[in-house]
């Protein structure tokens, strides 16, 4: 399981990619892909989740930022 944020820019939804590839809708479970869904116990519950029971996404759907409003970027320069 993968978790992504698809939809046009600024408007994009949590989703997840299945062990088969395909997109499911995660929206009904969480309001997004932030820090309060990577926490430990949010993990634990979205692994209990069967993904067969979450809508597949329609089409091919652009994929967005991955986590919304990170609260730091880190990076590494090169000179």
């Amino acid at each position: 399981m993968k978790l992504v944020r698809y939809g046009p820019a600024g408007k994009e939804k949590p989703g997840l990619i299945d062990a088969q590839g395909v997109l499911r809708d995660l929206s009904r479970k969480v309001k997004d892909i932030d820090a309060a869904t990577l926490a430990p116990s949010s993990l634990a519950a979205l692994k209990k989740l069967d993904p067969k029971k979450l809508h597949p996404v329609k089409g091919k759907p652009r994929l967005g930022p991955c986590v919304a409003t990170p609260s730091k970027f880190v990076a590494t320069g090169l000179t």
